[in-house]
């Protein structure tokens, strides 16, 4: 497919490249949330990035594939697995934008222990990945956290006919880094990767209570649904924010 316009050209990367792994099939489901509920959860120095008057908290699923530090080959196992997050979008004084990670579902244990020691909030839980059949095109997601915890199912069927390249779908998925706290301080951390393919799709399951066990509140059906194939993408060296 021919990518979008739109698209903003991802920023050069800082050496050295600390990670590389895919991401694959993809479902993004957003919701609008107030931007003063997004703002309780910015780390120091950045602050909601908004579009269309709104904040904007997302539900992700995907595979995590082939991921392995630096340039180097993919760690067998633990370079697999599926992951979900809940998700708010953020953007620096000098209009760098990123993400803040609420949760991050996965199955993988010791992937889990290494990120939150670097503090990243990973949850260890049973992710599910859903994939479509001859019997039924529905793609998606399913989490059950350990010790009764926070549950989700989410799935959608993507109209391949049908490219999403909208500002607000752009928006939502051109990110080339996320925003974290660690021991006082906020980290940068850059990612670069081309233009996710994208795709709208038709919501079919829906239970979801992660985003509600981070904190926040939506009603009704996600005012965004898409869905992508995935794209390849590499991590940089982190940066602290200063003051």
């Amino acid at each position: 497919m021919e990518f979008p316009d739109p698209w903003p050209d991802p920023p050069e990367l800082p050496s050295p490249v600390i990670m590389d792994q895919r991401w694959t099939d993809a479902v993004f489901l957003h919701w609008r949330i107030p931007e003063a509920e997004a703002a309780a959860f910015m780390p120091a120095g950045v602050a909601p990035d908004v579009f269309d008057g709104s904040a904007w908290v997302g539900l992700i699923g995907f595979r995590m594939q082939k991921a392995g530090i630096g340039r180097g080959p993919a760690a067998p196992y633990f370079g697999d697995f599926n992951e979900v997050n809940v998700r708010l979008y953020s953007r620096e004084p000098d209009g760098t934008r990123g993400v803040v990670f609420l949760s991050l579902d996965a199955d993988r244990l010791a992937v889990v222990l290494a990120a939150r020691a670097a503090g990243i909030p990973y949850v260890w839980s049973r992710a599910r990945f859903r994939p479509a059949h001859p019997g039924s095109p529905s793609t998606g997601y399913s989490v059950r956290r350990f010790r009764r915890g926070a549950t989700s199912d989410f799935a959608v069927v993507p109209a391949f006919d049908d490219v999403a390249a909208d500002p607000l779908s752009i928006h939502l998925t051109a990110r080339f880094g996320l925003h974290s706290r660690f021991r006082g301080r906020t980290l940068y951390i850059p990612n670069t990767h081309s233009p996710w393919p994208l795709y709208r799709a038709e919501l079919t399951v829906l239970e979801d209570g992660l985003i509600g066990a981070a904190g926040l509140h939506v009603a009704g059906p996600p005012d965004s649904v898409l869905f992508s194939p995935g794209v390849r993408t590499q991590f940089g060296r982190p940066r602290v924010l200063r003051a």
